[in-house]
């Protein structure tokens, strides 16, 4: 049987729409100030899925839609949703009434535990998808692959188009939710499974394969257990389309200009159409595909285009206007979001500060000691009538809202006074468990080079931005008990994997306790977050420390006794600030903060502040020397 070159009939066409990384953002709300965010929110992308769903349909496309994972936590919305008597999931409920056809995991999604991981995916309408995610407990409640077969007009022919579709994840969700997923769940190098799952969906006879990688660009060429493997991964010959996440970075768009194998204008990588739509509901990916049938009687892609629709279009110099929200689901979600708001509500106790995180690189951040003195108190009795009691104890702290990928509202703001609940997130938005760990001088030191990994390397007369956009500001930990100097004017010790660049590089001096220098020997006991305990961040010390069992110890928890004075106050609140910049002469840099850091500007008095202005993206540019 022969069959029509691909230029005697029209393309049959394909819209494949995606949304990523929700993190529970359904309503366009900020919940820790208490405010609407209209350039985000589940409510908006609702809309332009309705939208861009009709557009299709009226040019006879087929239509997938898909969900590509950590949309389950991120917000209160998401402990609320779990609560048996707020049955079903309202996002599962959501996903059903927008048309969902598949739904990927990705590593947040296993942060509230197997248990409700398996009665959400329970409740989806639609397959929910982790292809290098093995269950070894029990039958896994996910799918490794879907295959979708659509009906569609060829020319004047009926044809039955058949897609495959799996999805990926970072093999390091495993130890990253160690506490939850050891002995329970293993998982894969992404690349050898997308090889694997490719293989099998071609024999089950799919026409097409679309990757839901909730993975990030990073490294061009292929690398065991990759985080972040999206580049490599579209090279992997048979996969057709690729939805990306993860990093909270856009395609298309400026992002990723100038990284090897991707055209970050068109999004393609390694010639194949990409989208990776931020993160939080802020825009929706969308690919468009025209397939052709072959002359053995396959299909072929033909043409395709990527674009992001952002709810928020002034970000795109379009209108000022955000997007309408979707009425079906600011009433579905309506129940939630008024609860979370009085929940939040209730009063835990008075700050005379005000807790930011506007300069969090760069000058002391009044939340970030908090936290670490609530920590170290909610520890220190675990310690007694232990070998570990007479060690001091330190307590290392990242900032959690720091503006970054999450834009220039995404900042700690909590104004002197009544402190709230939804403050409490608001100072520690993770939802961490408290760990502790012994080490000594050599750890401290490393842990503390990694730490400064997110700085650029600053030199005289060559002004840049003060952090690598590159790094995660997450991973800039504090540790509050001991002081250091950080100099800026070296590069960095470790690569963004915990690799060390060059054993002469240091960033780190001076490193004291109690104003004395550390003993190699010397130990200490360190209170830190699970995230890093068990790996997060690719961190070189973590496989060298001794680890103290503790019991489940919520960090939101732990920081609201500690407000409400069930804690006691604890010493390290009095302490000096941990770091400093060595001095630079001659040498500024670029602070990249939240606009409505203008008001705390005397703060960084000894930086000689200059206030630049507003970038593109909202931000706000102080110079400083140093």
């Amino acid at each position: 049987m022969t069959h029509p070159s691909p230029s005697s009939r029209a393309s049959l066409k394909i819209r494949i729409l995606a949304t990523s990384d929700l993190h529970m953002n359904l309503c366009g709300f900020d919940y820790y100030s208490d405010t609407s965010d209209p350039s985000i929110g589940f409510t908006r992308t609702a809309n332009l899925i309705r939208a861009a769903r009709s557009e299709a349909d009226a040019q006879g496309a087929l239509v997938l839609l898909c969900d590509n994972g950590d949309s389950l936590q991120g917000t209160p919305l998401g402990e609320w949703a779990v609560e048996p008597e707020n049955a079903p999931h309202i996002l599962m409920r959501a996903f059903a009434e927008l048309g969902y056809d598949a739904i990927g995991l990705g590593n947040h999604d296993f942060g509230l535990g197997l248990e409700t991981l398996d009665r959400t995916i329970a409740d989806a309408a639609c397959p929910v998808i982790c292809s290098n995610a093995h269950r070894q407990d029990a039958e896994p409640s996910w799918q490794d692959h879907a295959v979708f077969t659509r009906a569609a007009c060829y020319g004047e022919q009926q044809v039955a188009l058949k897609i495959g579709v799996f999805s990926v994840l970072p093999p390091q969700t495993a130890k990253w939710e160690g506490h939850r997923l050891h002995g329970k769940v293993v998982m894969g190098d992404i690349l050898t499974c997308a090889a694997q799952k490719v293989t099998d969906l071609r024999a089950l006879g799919c026409d097409l394969v679309l990757a839901l990688g909730h993975t990030g660009l990073g490294p061009t060429e292929p690398q065991p257990d990759l985080e972040n493997a999206i580049i490599p991964l579209a090279g992997i010959e048979g996969i057709d389309a690729l939805i990306a996440g993860h990093s909270h970075l856009t395609l298309p768009g400026n992002a990723h200009d100038g990284v090897e194998h991707v055209d970050a204008s068109r999004g393609l990588v390694h010639g194949k159409p990409v989208v990776m739509p931020g993160a939080f509901g802020s825009s929706l990916g969308v690919i468009d595909l025209a397939i052709n049938r072959t002359e053995n009687g396959g299909w072929t892609v033909q043409d395709h285009r990527t674009s992001l629709r952002p709810v928020c279009p002034s970000k795109s110099g379009m209108s000022s206007e955000p997007v309408a929200e979707d009425p079906d689901l600011v009433k579905l979600f309506a129940k939630g979001h008024l609860e979370i708001r009085r929940r939040t509500a209730q009063p835990v106790g008075q700050t005379d500060q005000h807790l930011h995180s506007y300069f969090s690189f760069c000058a002391p951040d009044r939340g970030l000691v908090l936290t670490a003195a609530a920590q170290a108190a909610a520890l220190r009795p675990f310690l007694q009538d232990t070998p570990f009691a007479a060690l001091p104890v330190l307590s290392a702290t990242a900032p959690s809202k720091f503006g970054g990928r999450a834009g220039p509202r995404f900042f700690t703001d909590v104004l002197p006074g009544q402190i709230c609940l939804r403050h409490v997130n608001d100072v520690y938005a993770f939802p961490n468990e408290l760990r502790a760990v012994v080490v000594a001088r050599e750890e401290i030191s490393d842990w503390l080079e990694m730490s400064a990994a997110v700085f650029n390397q600053i030199m005289p007369g060559q002004e840049t931005t003060l952090i690598d956009s590159s790094r995660a500001g997450h991973n800039f930990d504090i540790i509050q008990g001991i002081t250091y100097q950080i100099d800026l004017s070296q590069p960095s010790r470790f690569d963004a994997s915990g690799r060390l660049i060059d054993p002469a590089y240091r960033r780190i001096w001076n490193i004291c306790f109690d104003g004395h220098p550390i003993a190699a020997d010397q130990q200490f006991v360190v209170a830190l977050n699970n995230y890093r305990a068990n790996g997060g961040g690719h961190f070189p010390f973590v496989d060298r420390v001794k680890p103290i069992a503790l019991p489940i110890l919520p960090f939101q928890r732990v920081l609201r006794d500690y407000l409400s004075g069930v804690l006691p106050q604890d010493p390290l609140h009095q302490m000096p600030y941990p770091f400093e910049f060595a001095p630079i002469p001659g040498a500024t840099t670029l602070l990249r903060t939240g606009p409505k850091a203008r008001t705390c500007i005397a703060e960084l008095k000894k930086y000689d502040p200059y206030v630049v202005g507003e970038d593109d993206e909202g931000f706000l540019l102080i110079r400083l020397t140093l």
